[in-house]
């Protein structure tokens, strides 16, 4: 037996580093092969995949991918954290929300792993009187509250404060957000901001009394809900920050407790690595602000796992979403999570629901061990740089915004509600292409599956900003579809005709089975047309068979009574044939065109 020698020596020693260029040739050798002629040099590029704000992903990043030193935990500019020891010590807040009077769910989630409650009161939640009620058994100097009652807030946050006196909890004990947003709301509801003067007065009053306890929440769901991409999301907090921070200042307030008054909420979408970048970019920028304001501090967050990519259909889909939102989060530095329950786009959650949903986070922090690293994405060399890349994408649309006039006068013209559209059209062309798949609604639907009914959830405030969902489009269309079942007792059907072997047709009529289904068309693949009960087909075969029958079986199936005739794959010239259904195609346009011509409205 040969001993090698204990020198500390790589046996890769002795081989050459690969070079960048080398790689590249075998990529492009491979992409040849594939029928796509690139030069090595563009190899990459053809790999690489576009994002919003004119971001996108490599697929190789190395040690020259530089970017600016992100710091240590608890250090400007805070991109690695806000504190120091991270969340290694007990895991993120697990922060659940409540917008209806029960609290014996409120004490189900408290002792079950719950950690802190963010109650919706006022207009659209729970009833300011009631507040006393919900929290009937909640050990207020344990469990901290946050508050998100829009122009309710004053009155809200003077019930939370009296509660507090009442079950004698100390001053010092009290812990949360009082919840005001007044830039938040005007969002949300197309109003005036409302008067900051109460807002001042509650900041004043957690500065010098309540030491736990903030003032303002820096929201900047409704951006996202709009439609708004990460970096708008980041730009508008910025500008909503700064905004409250003049206010503060004017109001008397130093700069330190002026920042030490907001908590920023973000959303935390299923995209993992763009969501770690977000809240690590946030950090930075929000630094980056408070030292121009001459006191650099870290900024407390509380992310949300993101209600427009909920879908209503399939809805147990939403607790994979919610599970990888939430590591996300996690994994990004979020003070504090809230997992929205699978049934969030449906209704009220039940109990299974909110079990599931503060699960999500028990099994990341206890069993995955998920917070017992700081920073674990730190150090990557695509994820610093797509945090970089991400935060001045933000800084550029929040000095947009302050070119606007500040938050305020860009949401009052309408600018920045015409900036956020603009992004949500973009997008919703890459979901009616299923260049963004959604899995349940637009890829994989389930036409047999049992609606999940639930009570209404309460109607939250509106009239500003819309509130959008990635399944919005084929929502409609299934909703077409189950009245046209409802009224009829069958839905609307497409006739597959499968051409040749198995393995000549089986991709393309697994493809245009599943695409037919998202917009509410059952497909039929057995029997003849006629005993089918469609009205129109679809060829399903390979290019080398539609070359020798597509023109024929197409006259045949006109015979038999189609009135339109698909064909999945690229559009070519097939006598006979109407229509085309491929990868990239505008799947809703096609479904609801074929829905009116087979009469469902």
């Amino acid at each position: 037996m040969t001993v090698l020698p204990d020198d500390g020596l790589s046996l890769a020693s002795e081989f050459p580093d690969a070079t960048h260029e080398q790689w590249q040739r075998l990529v492009a050798g491979v992409l040849r092969k594939s029928g796509r002629e690139v030069p090595d040099t563009a190899a990459e590029e053809a790999l690489s995949t576009a994002l919003e704000d004119g971001l996108g992903i490599r697929p190789l990043y190395s040690a020259h991918d530089a970017a600016p030193d992100p710091g240590l935990p608890g250090f400007a500019p805070f991109v690695r954290g806000g504190r120091a020891e991270g969340s290694t010590v007990g895991g993120w807040d697990v922060r659940q929300q409540h917008t209806a009077v029960d609290g014996g769910a409120v004490l189900a989630d408290l002792e079950n792993g719950v950690t802190s409650l963010w109650l919706v009161a006022g207009a659209g939640g729970i009833p300011v009187p009631s507040l006393g009620r919900v929290l009937d058994g909640v050990y207020l100097d344990l469990a901290p509250v946050v508050l998100d009652a829009g122009r309710d807030v004053e009155s809200a946050a003077r019930e939370l404060l009296r509660l507090y006196e009442e079950r004698g909890v100390a001053k010092e004990a009290a812990r949360g957000n009082l919840g005001a947003d007044p830039l938040g709301h005007q969002a949300r509801t197309g109003e005036e901001p409302f008067d900051f003067a109460p807002v001042a007065g509650l900041s004043r009053l957690c500065a010098e009394g309540y030491p736990g306890l903030r003032a303002l929440t820096v929201d900047a769901l409704p951006y996202h809900e709009a439609g708004g991409s990460a970096a708008q999301e980041l730009g508008c907090s910025l500008a909503t920050g700064v905004a409250y921070l003049r206010e503060l200042e004017e109001a008397g307030l130093s700069v330190e407790h002026a920042c030490a008054q907001l908590e920023f909420r973000y959303a935390a979408t299923a995209d993992q690595f763009l969501t770690i970048a977000k809240l690590r970019a946030a950090r930075r920028l929000w630094a980056r602000v408070t030292e121009v304001c001459g006191a650099p501090v870290g900024q407390l967050q509380h992310a949300v796992t993101s209600p427009v990519m909920m879908a209503r259909r399939d809805p147990w889909v939403n607790m994979l979403r919610t599970t990888v939102a939430t590591l996300a989060a996690g994994v990004g530095g979020a003070d504090a999570v809230t997992v929205l329950p699978f049934d969030h786009a449906i209704g009220l959650p039940d109990a299974f629901a909110r079990r599931i949903a503060r699960n999500t986070s028990t099994i990341l922090v206890e069993e995955s061990h998920l917070s017992r690293v700081i920073d674990p994405a730190g150090g990557s060399w695509y994820v610093e740089r797509l945090t970089d890349e991400l935060a001045h994408a933000g800084w550029e649309f929040f000095q947009w915004i302050e070119r606007a006039g500040g938050q305020a006068e860009a949401l009052r013209s309408g600018r920045l509600g015409q900036e956020l559209a603009k992004t949500w059209e973009a997008r919703s062309a890459k979901l009616a292409e299923r260049r963004e798949p959604v899995t349940g609604v637009s890829e994989f639907p389930n036409l047999a599956e049992r609606p999940v009914e639930r009570v209404p959830a309460p109607v939250p405030p509106a009239g500003g900003l819309p509130r959008v969902r990635r399944d919005e489009a084929y929502e409609t269309l299934r909703a077409r579809s189950d009245a046209h079942l409802a009224a009829t007792g069958s839905r609307p059907r497409i006739f597959l005709a499968a051409m040749g072997p198995a393995a000549a047709h089986t991709a393309r009529l697994t493809f245009a089975s599943n695409l037919f289904q998202a917009g509410g068309i059952e497909p039929v693949t057995e029997g003849t047309f006629e005993d089918s009960g469609a009205t129109e087909a679809c060829l399903c075969s390979s290019d080398a068979l539609y070359e020798e029958q597509a023109a024929e079986t197409a006259r045949t199936l006109r015979a038999a009574g189609a009135g339109h005739v698909f064909l999945a794959g690229r559009p070519g010239q097939y006598p006979g044939v109407d229509g085309y259904v491929f990868a990239g195609c505008d799947t809703v346009t096609v479904l609801s065109t074929a829905l009116d011509r087979m009469g469902v409205s």
